[in-house]
């Protein structure tokens, strides 16, 4: 019963820790299946998610990799538009600074 409870922390600390590292660049989606996985030892309801998630994440990319180099283009452009802007309203929210407008200013 020690075991499980200290899995079931451990595994839920990493998928907390995981879901507010999302958002940001970095390895958010890493740390949730670490999370998940670690529960899954533990805990069948954890297995049967991962799994989905693991199916899931498979279809997206096998999808990807049909797609025309067009496609796979705008799909990374749009993935690193988020990310940047993401980090932008991160630093912009918490240090208050303009990286766009300290860029302008570096290049004028």
């Amino acid at each position: 019963m020690t075991l499980r409870i200290v899995i079931g922390v451990i595994g839920t600390a990493l998928v907390v820790a995981g879901l507010i590292m999302v958002p940001f660049p970095g390895p958010g989606w890493l740390v949730v299946f670490a999370g998940l996985a670690v529960l899954a030892t533990e805990f069948s309801w954890a297995s049967r998610l991962l799994e989905f998630a693991k199916a899931r994440v498979r279809a997206a990319t096998d999808w990807l990799k049909r797609q025309n180099w067009f496609v796979r283009i705008v799909a990374g452009a749009l993935t690193l538009l988020c990310a940047a802007a993401i980090v932008w309203v991160s630093v912009r929210l918490t240090l208050g600074v303009d990286l766009i407008q300290e860029a302008g200013e570096l290049l004028s």
